[in-house]
């Protein structure tokens, strides 16, 4: 954890202290019979909604709701009050949430089912991984250091060779983008449904009943990115960006070229890293070169303007890290920017 987020959070948690020494559960909480489900992020928070439906008998609250990106949040006094309150609190569990071991060794309220994505994927949560022409984090203190540079092929179309990227998890952080996975998601879906079955097993059938429901049209549009890939004339994505994308390239066996690694914090560019990509535009005829939502442009722009292609275009995916409530309101769901990212694919690779 970067040291400013340490302090931030570090004062945080001081802060709410009496909180959690007040009483195992606030006296507000008390009153409502509700089941209190609360998310750190977007995609977690649809997914709850997804599988609670139509009771109102849960309260279910998401944290990160105004635009702030996951790697630079630090909760609320709030927020932890919030957590403090609740049934079931799900968190994505990578480094950018050490801050919540800290809450809930503090929290009086031991009643409190967690569900941590991280650790709901094993196995199957994959390191953070430096691929050539990608950015070294200049910051010696930040976790995100990378020792190896590999080269995608032929071969990594292979599952086994896909197997050979991981690393020692003691070397190397974990990428935390596991939601940007349409396989990933009906397993995490699966275990906050249980989380919450748990807490309220008198709608257990209900939740049960969604949850088949939602886990069909995540599994129908999983079947649809396959054929996309399929079809595709390509096979490789450029990002000039931040790439969070990992555990979806692995679906679907794709390669890529990127700046930075998907939790890295800078912003700028080397000359060597932009012509590197600009040099792979040229060699791989890629008709675009892609960004993350909240990216500006510039380094798309500036890769493309290097390149020979100058009709490039830049394309955006969607990573969910900047989800704000003002987009939930008007109907924004994990599905239907899975669904818009699907488009935007089929573009990148045709």
């Amino acid at each position: 954890m970067k040291l400013h987020k340490f302090f931030a959070v570090a004062v945080t948690i001081a802060a709410v202290g009496v909180v959690f020494i007040s009483a195992k559960k606030p006296s507000a909480e008390k009153e409502s019979n509700k089941i209190k489900v609360v998310t750190t992020i977007f995609p977690e928070y649809d997914w709850a909604r997804q599988i609670v439906g139509n009771n109102d008998g849960v309260d279910l609250n998401l944290l990160i709701a105004n635009g702030v990106d996951l790697h630079s949040y630090s909760p609320s006094v709030a927020d932890i009050t919030k957590i403090s309150m609740a049934d079931v609190f799900v968190y994505v569990g990578g480094e950018s949430d050490e801050w919540v071991e800290d809450v809930l060794k503090n929290s009086k309220n031991k009643d409190i089912k967690t569900v941590n994505l991280m650790e709901i994927m094993g196995d199957k949560a994959l390191v953070e991984e430096l691929v050539e022409g990608m950015e070294h984090e200049h910051d010696e203190n930040d976790k995100h250091h990378h020792h190896d540079e590999h080269h995608h092929d032929e071969d990594d179309n292979d599952e086994d060779d896909h197997e050979g990227h991981h690393h020692d998890e003691d070397e190397e952080e974990l990428d935390e983008h596991v939601w940007l996975s349409l396989r990933n998601a009906q397993i995490l879906c699966t275990a906050i449904c249980e989380a919450i079955c748990e807490k309220d097993p008198a709608n257990a059938v209900s939740y049960k009943v969604n949850l088949t429901a939602y886990n069909n049209k995540l599994a129908e549009l999983d079947s649809k990115y396959s054929s996309v890939v399929k079809s595709g004339k390509r096979d490789t994505l450029l990002f000039g960006d931040r790439f969070p994308f990992r555990y979806m390239v692995e679906d679907y066996n794709l390669k890529y070229y990127a700046a930075f690694t998907g939790c890295s914090a800078e912003s700028e560019a080397s000359f060597k890293t932009i012509a590197f990509l600009a040099n792979k535009v040229n060699e791989l005829d890629l008709p675009c070169v892609c960004q993350i939502e909240s990216g500006k442009g510039k380094i798309a722009k500036t890769i493309i303007s290097t390149s020979k292609n100058k009709k490039a275009k830049v394309l955006t995916l969607d990573s969910m890290q900047s989800t704000t409530s003002k987009q939930i309101k008007k109907g924004t769901t994990y599905l239907n920017i899975m669904e818009k990212n699907l488009e935007v694919l089929k573009e990148a690779l045709n």
